[in-house]
């Protein structure tokens, strides 16, 4: 039998005076599972969260939590509970009043409050700093804090509006895994609003992109990487390389010719290309350098010249000038600007869709 979502979000609306932010989400959440809203600045994620929560108005739609019309409860009556971007702890109460501080003003008795905030401490590895002023914390002991504030109301939902943000690169990393572990040990229903794709594909089991005010598209992190929808869901998951193309028959497949090069072409399956005008995605990682004469079967081959070179840590990002633009690509070896080179691309590594009409010549 199918889950019963424990959220429905129906033709959802939201404006800031004339500008209208959210155009019409539809969106259902299963319970126990953890959704990333991801996308650009300005697409809408943030207003999505907070309308959530009920700390923004909507202006049409609807929102129900297990069935529950919810869309004009205010915040405290929604059953979620909100982690903020910038923690929200009161600096004059220590560790273990900012994590009681919910149940305190929900009339919970002083004994289960301590009980709770016990519990929250030795999950979160907090253990005698329940008696420390939040202020002598880090800023991965006071995520903490702010994540044991939240979880200790029980919420069913709980909101975590970009959390890791304020955090130096290696807490970072290791907070994402703790929350993820969090969250499933507690089987709570979490939503994570971020604009950092690895972090939402480490964290999440569903990933919403949102363009613009609406749903670009929703899966998997493993779905919405391998088969982008759109020009704008490829450049967003990483594959920012594009090239304008021609698509014409090829007995049963289709022939993709770069418009600038026209000898440079591959040989695709069907599904993967449309005819006509068409522009390719591909991403730095997963083309290769050529510096030889052999030419791999299957691949796009460009020829260009490297421009520029940046050591990644384990790779070298290479800038390369050829006659259909500029393309990065990770080659493993240092290559000396100036050098001539062949961008080699495996024709199952090319995400194809109808070219926008600003691309086209004029």
């Amino acid at each position: 039998m199918p889950v019963e979502p424990i959220i429905s979000v129906r033709d959802l609306r939201v404006a800031y005076g004339a500008n209208e932010v959210l155009k019409g989400i539809d969106l259902t959440i299963a319970p126990g599972s953890f959704v990333a809203l991801l996308g650009a600045s300005g697409c809408g994620k943030t207003t999505l969260l907070r309308t959530l929560s009920g700390f923004t108005p909507a202006a049409s739609g609807s929102i129900t939590v297990k069935g529950k019309d919810i869309l004009r409860e205010p915040p405290e009556r929604r059953g979620m509970a909100m982690v903020f971007q910038s923690y929200a702890l009161w600096p004059h109460m220590n560790v273990a009043q900012n994590m009681g501080y919910g149940l305190k003003l929900r009339r919970v008795p002083r004994h289960e409050i301590q009980r709770r905030v016990s519990d929250l401490l030795q999950m979160l590895g907090l253990k005698g700093y329940g008696e420390r002023s939040v202020t002598e914390l880090s800023g991965g002991q006071r995520q903490r804090v702010a994540l044991g504030r939240a979880l200790a109301v029980e919420p069913q939902i709980l909101l975590l509006d970009e959390p890791l943000s304020n955090l130096d690169a290696r807490i970072r990393l290791q907070m994402r895994h703790e929350i993820r572990s969090i969250q499933r040990q507690l089987r709570v229903t979490a939503i994570l609003v971020t604009h950092d794709r690895e972090e939402a594909m480490v964290m999440a089991d569903q990933v919403v992109i949102l363009d613009q005010g609406r749903i670009a598209q929703i899966g998997t992190p493993e779905d919405v990487f391998q088969r982008p929808r759109t020009p704008y869901v490829a450049s967003f998951m990483g594959a920012e390389n594009i090239i304008d193309c021609d698509a014409s028959p090829d007995g049963d497949a289709v022939r993709l010719r770069i418009v600038n090069i026209p000898r440079a072409g591959v040989r695709c399956t069907p599904l993967q290309a449309r005819l006509g005008p068409v522009q390719v995605h591909f991403r730095s990682e997963v083309a290769s350098l050529r510096i030889d004469g052999a030419e791999p079967a299957n691949r796009l081959e460009i020829p260009g010249q490297i421009r520029q070179v940046s050591y990644l840590g384990g790779a070298y990002r290479c800038e390369i000038n050829t006659g259909c633009g500029q393309f990065f690509v990770d080659h493993p070896s240092c290559i000396a600007a100036g050098d001539a080179v062949t961008v080699s691309i495996p024709s199952t590594a090319l995400h194809v869709y109808p070219r926008d009409p600003a691309r086209l010549p004029h």
